[in-house]
């Protein structure tokens, strides 16, 4: 008779991997000193956005209060000053000489800035190490050493008082920073490109204008945006070289409303809100590339 034989059952495998334990992350802040990282950013948007609200604030509120000793935030709250500066002033005459500065200095110094910085970037030629050195010593001096050259050129060519004359002055301090800036996101882009171009039979104008160009699009961007600024707030040009009222820019214009005797603090403050709604809009359409674009020429591939 055969003998059954029977399979001893198989042991279930040992695990003697010792168990993991889950040891903090190292860097990882504790919860006191991200309380006080935190209650620091938050005091500084506080300070940053504070005078910005209290403007907006003050725009609608009377003249007494805002002149008043009392610190109330609203106060009688009223649209009689945006009324006064739109309708009984030359606010809408200011507005529209500073979006034509502004928007002549912005789409000028952009072409000026961009074939200036290809140029620098991509050819060799004789005086390109003294034109970078004269942009770079440009922005060493302050606007107030420059207006008295810049005038008796402006008044020898019959300039004094019309708005191209703020435009040129405005491109002098434009043009040699966006140009450096240009260079050097022009550098990061690979020079193969150029070439393979070249072999199709591009001109070096066709290569930067349908190559290079769109692929420079951040900087372009930032570029636009700060000779947009440059024009937009400036005061210095304008109140030397423009004599008449219906000449003004908004950045000079705003000071009819604070004579010395007699400060019209209410107009000033809906004036001033008045007056950021452009330049907002400008940043809204070149926020997306302004990280990139601020960044540019920071590396080299």
């Amino acid at each position: 008779m055969a003998q059954m034989t029977t399979t001893p059952p198989i042991a279930a495998p040992k695990n003697d991997a010792p168990a993991r334990v889950n040891k903090p992350r190292r860097g990882r802040r504790s919860m006191g000193a991200s309380i006080a990282l935190h209650g620091t950013l938050i005091l500084a948007s506080l300070i940053a956005i504070g005078p910005i609200l209290w403007v907006v604030l003050s725009s609608f509120k009377p003249g007494y209060a805002v002149q008043s000793t009392e610190i109330t935030l609203i106060k009688d709250p009223t649209f009689a000053n945006y009324e006064y500066v739109l309708f009984e002033t030359n606010f809408p005459e200011w507005f529209l000489n500073s979006v034509i500065v502004a928007s002549l200095t912005m789409l000028v110094g952009i072409f000026f800035s961009a074939t200036t910085g290809y140029a620098l970037s991509r050819f060799n030629f004789p005086g390109r190490r003294s034109l970078m050195m004269v942009f770079l010593v440009t922005q060493m001096f302050p606007i107030s050493i420059l207006i008295v050259p810049i005038y008796t050129i402006m008044s020898n060519l019959g300039l004094i008082n019309t708005l191209p004359s703020l435009v040129i002055a405005y491109l002098t301090i434009a043009v040699p920073f966006c140009a450096w800036m240009l260079k050097g996101y022009f550098d990061s882009i690979p020079t193969s490109l150029d070439e393979a171009a070249a072999l199709d039979g591009c001109s070096p104008f066709r290569i930067f204008w349908r190559v290079i160009l769109p692929l420079a699009r951040p900087a372009i961007a930032v570029t636009g945006f700060y000779a947009f600024l440059t024009a937009w707030g400036e005061v210095a040009y304008a109140s030397a070289f423009i004599q008449t009222d219906d000449k003004y820019t908004l950045a000079y214009g705003l000071q009819q409303f604070v004579p010395q005797f007699n400060p019209q603090w209410e107009y000033l403050t809906a004036a001033a809100v008045l007056v950021t709604i452009p330049a907002g809009i400008v940043f809204l359409f070149a926020q997306k590339h302004l990280v990139s674009g601020l960044t540019a020429g920071g590396t080299k591939g």
